[in-house]
């Protein structure tokens, strides 16, 4: 059983492959809050998760695999692969 921590873990792996932020938000010194662009995290709705990345500053977001929301374990797998081929297309490119 693939829990939360488990796809939280992965999406770290995510941002840190791709070089993008790993918090979603930025706290600024007058309270407000930055969107940091790029930021790939979870959404939990309807009993499961998506892979969104924050798309603009004010917070808009991708679906990144097109899936809605859906559970934990089927997230991960396709997590997994995008991040393969994230790879492959790397290796392509050097």
């Amino acid at each position: 059983m693939t829990t939360k921590r488990e796809l939280e873990a992965v999406v770290e792996r995510l941002n840190r492959i791709t070089n993008s932020p790993f918090a979603t938000y930025t706290k600024r010194d007058d309270g407000t809050f930055k969107a940091n662009i790029g930021n790939y995290h979870l959404s939990g709705a309807y009993g499961g998760y998506a892979l969104h990345r924050l798309v603009n500053e004010a917070g808009g977001v991708q679906d990144v695999l097109r899936s809605g929301h859906i559970p934990k374990a089927e997230l991960c797998r396709l997590i997994h692969a995008f991040i393969s081929g994230i790879g492959n297309q790397q290796t392509q490119n050097v």
